[in-house]
């Protein structure tokens, strides 16, 4: 799986892309929101890791996502 985080213009804020491996989108949802629903995308239990994975994250800049 891998992650990309978006820059958000005006007030479009910042989202969080997760795509598989063939790079088809997983999932969509917004950075500054608390991550839930993580179940649907096999990442339960892992929401701290995640959350310190997209504070580290660059904007525009694809990353294969390991936790």
């Amino acid at each position: 799986m891998y992650i990309i985080k978006v820059k958000g213009k005006a007030k479009i804020p910042d989202y969080i892309q997760l795509r598989d491996e063939e790079f088809v989108l997983v999932a969509y949802f917004r950075a500054d929101r608390p991550l839930k629903d993580l179940h649907r995308y096999g990442l339960e239990g892992k929401e701290e890791a995640l959350s310190g994975v997209i504070t580290g994250l660059e904007f525009g800049k694809l990353q294969k996502l390991e936790l």
